[in-house]
C-alpha cells in the first residue's frame, strides 16, 4: 500500500498523515510493546506548575529518588532539577519481557512563567514528590490602588 494516496475529491493530507502516524504508531507497539501516552524520552520528571499570590509551586514526581542527591538551581528565569534515579535490585543476566522503569541521570529545565526571589526558595521531599517553593519578589506581586475622592 503506498504511503500517500492523491485522491480527486475529498482528499486530505492531514488524513494521510494521521494515517501514516497510526501505521508507525502500530509498527513500534508491535515491535517494543505499548508506550504510555505521559511518557516521553527526555521528559523526567513530570511536573505540574502553579501559582497563588506570593508563591510559584512546581510539584515534580521523583519516586525512589534520595532528595539529599537532587540539584535544584534557579538561574536566568529557569528551574533547574538534576539528578540521578537508582533501580536497586536489577539482575544483570536476565532477559526482560518488558522494561518501563528506566534509570539513569536526569536533567530538566523549566521556564519560569515569572521573576522569583532567589532568597525565597525552598524545596521539601514527601512520598515521591518534590515541592519547589518560588517566592515572588514584592515588586512583582499585585497592588490594589485606592483611588482618592476630592
Amino acid at each position: 500500500m503506498p504511503i500517500f494516496t492523491f485522491r480527486e475529491p475529498g482528499w486530505s493530507p492531514m488524513q494521510e498523515m494521521e494515517s501514516l502516524q497510526r501505521r508507525m504508531s502500530r509498527l513500534f507497539e508491535d515491535t517494543f510493546g505499548p508506550v504510555s501516552a505521559l511518557w516521553r524520552p527526555g521528559v523526567y520528571p513530570l511536573v505540574n506548575i502553579s501559582e497563588d499570590h506570593d508563591f510559584l509551586y512546581v510539584r515534580a514526581e521523583l519516586p525512589g529518588i534520595n532528595p539529599q542527591e537532587l540539584e535544584i538551581t534557579v538561574h536566568e528565569g529557569n528551574l533547574i532539577l538534576r539528578g540521578e534515579r537508582k533501580i536497586a535490585g536489577e539482575e544483570k543476566d536476565v532477559n526482560y519481557h518488558r522494561r518501563e522503569r528506566e534509570s539513569g541521570y536526569f536533567r530538566r529545565v523549566l521556564s519560569l512563567p515569572t521573576r522569583v526571589a532567589p532568597d525565597k526558595v525552598q524545596a521539601s521531599y514527601k512520598e515521591g514528590i518534590l515541592t519547589v517553593k518560588l517566592g515572588k519578589p514584592e515588586e512583582i506581586k499585585p497592588r490594589v490602588i485606592k483611588v482618592k475622592s476630592e
